[in-house]
């Protein structure tokens, strides 16, 4: 499967379950390599190279379902999240981090396994961001979470883009990938079925009909 995504754009990986997208988002992080083919961050090939070494390139991961470090704190899970850089800029994010959610600077003392669900994907999203990254990957963001706390992830996630990060989606909402991506790959059993952009997505009645609830034709209607 072959895409390419720039700085400043929500890209949504959506399909069906078991269609290759949280692999692909694996893939992308690191912790799984490729076959055949290769990896490409701002032009410098990455396939070979692991999760730390990724991250230090600027390629964080919001992993499914969250997976906070529930016996440290939500400060110490922020430190953790920022380990590759340097002390000043480690509080400088952190700061950061705490203003975009305030909830969780009331909390930076608790420990992480007492958050409630979506908390913990606000402190998911801040540990990655802590490390400074130019690409987000985010796995399943609004998964389990009460419908405040979407959009409120959501919130945040726009606000990423739009400091000109490139983040990765993979929704099980397919709804709102759709509504807030400016490109949109389609998967099948592990390969690109369709890709264009979230405006042609929204209107292609083969996407609507697949995966927002009508019946329509193949994939290429409406191109």
């Amino acid at each position: 499967m072959s895409f390419e995504a720039r700085a400043g754009e929500i890209f949504a990986l959506i399909g069906a379950n078991g269609a290759g997208k949280t692999t692909t988002i694996m893939a992308l992080a690191g912790h799984l390599f490729p076959r055949s083919g290769s990896i490409l961050i701002e032009g410098n090939d990455v396939t070979s190279i692991g999760p730390r070494g990724r991250l230090a390139r600027g390629v964080a991961l919001v992993p499914e379902g969250r997976r906070v470090f529930a016996d440290l704190s939500v400060d110490d899970n922020l430190t953790v999240g920022g380990h590759l850089r340097d002390s000043a800029e480690l509080e400088t994010n952190r700061e950061s981090v705490y203003t975009t959610f305030p909830r969780l600077a009331e909390r930076r003392s608790q420990l992480a396994g007492s958050l409630s669900g979506g908390e913990q994907q606000m402190l998911a999203i801040g540990r990655a961001v802590m490390a400074s990254p130019t690409v987000l990957l985010v796995d399943e963001l609004s998964l389990g979470l009460m419908p405040k706390m979407v959009d409120e992830c959501y919130r945040v996630i726009d606000a990423l883009r739009q400091q000109g990060l490139l983040i990765v989606l993979v929704e099980q909402s397919t709804q709102r990938a759709l509504d807030v991506a400016d490109q949109v790959v389609v998967m099948e059993s592990g390969r690109r079925s369709w890709q264009g952009s979230g405006l042609e997505a929204r209107q292609n009645p083969s996407i609507v009909g697949a995966y927002l609830g009508t019946t329509e034709g193949p994939y290429g209607a409406g191109e």
